[in-house]
C-alpha cells in the first residue's frame, strides 16, 4: 500500500493558517515525479498537483479546494490526506501504459490489474510476488483464447510444485525439497488457490474493461476444497504477558499496541497522536490494507496505553517510534519479535501478525460477536473472521457435547502445569 506523506505545515487547516498567502503553491513531494501543492489565498486555499513530464518540464493542475473553511466532502473539498490520494490517481492515469496493439495477453491483464490496484490505494504486493507463478505458464496466452482446461492444468501444476526459496536475482529459482505428507499437500493446494484468485481477479478486470467478450472459461475453474483449515496461532493471556515483559521498551510499546487493537504492523507504525481520541476511546486507522479507514474501539486498558504513548507529543507526531525516535520500518519488527519470544520461552515462535490473531481469537472466545470482530479488524464482512476464528466461538453444539458426552473417570489427576498457565 502507498504510504501517506506528512507535512506539519500543511497537514491540518490550523497549520495552514500560519502560511502567508501567495500565488506560488507550497509544494510537498509525495511520489517520484509528483508534488502536491497548496495555493494559499486570502480566505482559503486550493490543492494542486504538479506532474513531471520530462526534460525539466512540469504540468500543474488544480484538483480541489482545501478544507480550510468547510468540512471535507471527499470530492470538491479535500483534506491533505485525501488530496494526496487524488493527486496519485491523476498521476497514475497520466502514466498509464498506452493501449497495446495486437492480442491482449494474460501479462497485459496482470499489468492493468496491478495498475488499477495501486490507483485505488489497494495493496498489490501479494499480486506482484505471486504473478511470476502465473507468467511462467500463462503469461503469453491470449485472454480471449484461454480455456478452462488450460487454467485447470496450470492450477494443478502449481499445487504440485514445492515452495520457492529465496533466490538471488538472475539465478535459477530454487525450491524446497518436495514433501508428500497431507499437511504439505494441503498448504500447496491453498497456495494454488490464492494464485488462482489473483489470476481470476486480473481476468475479471480485463472482462469488465471490455478487453474480452466473455468470462465463462475461468468461471468454470473451481479451487481446491477444504484446504484453508490451518490452525491460527495465538497466545494465551499468560504467554502475552511474558512476551510483553521480555520486550525492549520501544518494542514493548509496539507489541502492547498490537495486543490492544488487533491492528496490523503497518497500520500501527503510521499512527499519530491525532489518530487517538481519548474522549471516546478510539483509534482512527486512516490507511488499511483495503484502502478504507476505520475506527478501532479501545478498552480502558487500551486508552491508558495510548494516553501514555501520546503524552507530551504534538498531534502530528508518531505514537510509536523505535529507540532512536524514528518510525519503525519494513520488517524491523521481525528480529525483536524472535528475540522476545526466545526470552519469554514461547515456542514455536510467533510472528508479529500473530498478535492480531491473538486479539481476535481471545475476543471470539470471550463471546464477542463475529460482526464486531470483523469491524475492529477492518474486514467488510464476517467471512474471513468465520473462516479463521469461527471454530473458537461459543456454539450450542459445543455446549451440548460438553454437557451430554459420557465421562469415564479414567484420566488421572496431575499437578503438572503447562507453560501457557
Amino acid at each position: 500500500m502507498v504510504e501517506k506523506v506528512r507535512d506539519r505545515k500543511m497537514d491540518t487547516p490550523n497549520a495552514r493558517k500560519a502560511l502567508p498567502a501567495r500565488g506560488k503553491p507550497y509544494y510537498r513531494t509525495i511520489a517520484k515525479g509528483l508534488h502536491l501543492g497548496y495555493r494559499k489565498g486570502q480566505t482559503g486555499g486550493r490543492w494542486v498537483a504538479r506532474h513531471y513530464v520530462g526534460e525539466q518540464d512540469y504540468v500543474v493542475e488544480t484538483i480541489a479546494d482545501a478544507d480550510d473553511r468547510m468540512e471535507a466532502n471527499g470530492t470538491t473539498i479535500l483534506t491533505f490526506s485525501q488530496a494526496q490520494d487524488l493527486a496519485r490517481q491523476l498521476h497514475a492515469q497520466r502514466n498509464a501504459p498506452a493501449p497495446k496493439a495486437g492480442p491482449y495477453t494474460v501479462n497485459d491483464a496482470l499489468d492493468a490489474y496491478v495498475h488499477w490496484m495501486e490507483g485505488k490505494r489497494k495493496s498489490a504486493r501479494d499480486t506482484k510476488w505471486r504473478r511470476s507463478l502465473i507468467e511462467a505458464e500463462l503469461g503469453d496466452k491470449e485472454v480471449a483464447k484461454l480455456t478452462a482446461d488450460e487454467i485447470r492444468k496450470w492450477h494443478r501444476k502449481i499445487s504440485e510444485t514445492p515452495p520457492r526459496l529465496r533466490t538471488k536475482k538472475g539465478k535459477e529459482q530454487r525450491f524446497r525439497e518436495p514433501a508428500s505428507d497431507s499437511a504439505s499437500i494441503r498448504r500447496r493446494r491453498a497456495t494454488a488457490n490464492r494464485v488462482l484468485t489473483i489470476l481470476k481477479a486480473a481476468l475479471n478486470y480485463a472482462w469488465r474493461e471490455g478487453k474480452v467478450d466473455s468470462d465463462k472459461e475461468w468461471r468454470r475453474v473451481e479451487p481446491f476444497e477444504d484446504v484453508e483449515t490451518a490452525r491460527v496461532r495465538y497466545l494465551s493471556i499468560p504467554e502475552a504477558k511474558r512476551l510483553v515483559n521480555a520486550c525492549e521498551p520501544d518494542f514493548r510499546n509496539l507489541v502492547q499496541a498490537a495486543l490492544q487493537t488487533g491492528a496490523r504492523y503497518g497500520e500501527l507504525t503510521r499512527l499519530t497522536v491525532a489518530d487517538f481520541n481519548p474522549d471516546v476511546g478510539t483509534l482512527t486507522i486512516s490507511e488499511s490494507k483495503s484502502g478504507d479507514s476505520r475506527h478501532v474501539v479501545l478498552t480502558d486498558e487500551g486508552k491508558r496505553l495510548f494516553t501514555q504513548l501520546g503524552a507530551g507529543k504534538q498531534g502530528s507526531d508518531l505514537l510509536l517510534t523505535n529507540a532512536a525516535g524514528n518510525r519503525w520500518g519494513k520488517s524491523h519488527q521481525s528480529r525483536p519479535m524472535i528475540d522476545a519470544c526466545a526470552t519469554a520461552k514461547i515456542s514455536p515462535v510467533i510472528g508479529f501478525h500473530g498478535l492480531r490473531h491473538t486479539w481476535a481469537s481471545l475476543a471470539v472466545m470471550n463471546g464477542m460477536p463475529l460482526l464486531v470482530v470483523a469491524a475492529q479488524l477492518g474486514h467488510t464482512d464476517t467471512r474471513m473472521v468465520e473462516k479463521h476464528y469461527g471454530h473458537l466461538s461459543k456454539s450450542y453444539i459445543a455446549e451440548a457435547v460438553r454437557a451430554g458426552a459420557p465421562r469415564f473417570g479414567t484420566v488421572e489427576e496431575t499437578n503438572v502445569v503447562g507453560m501457557g498457565g
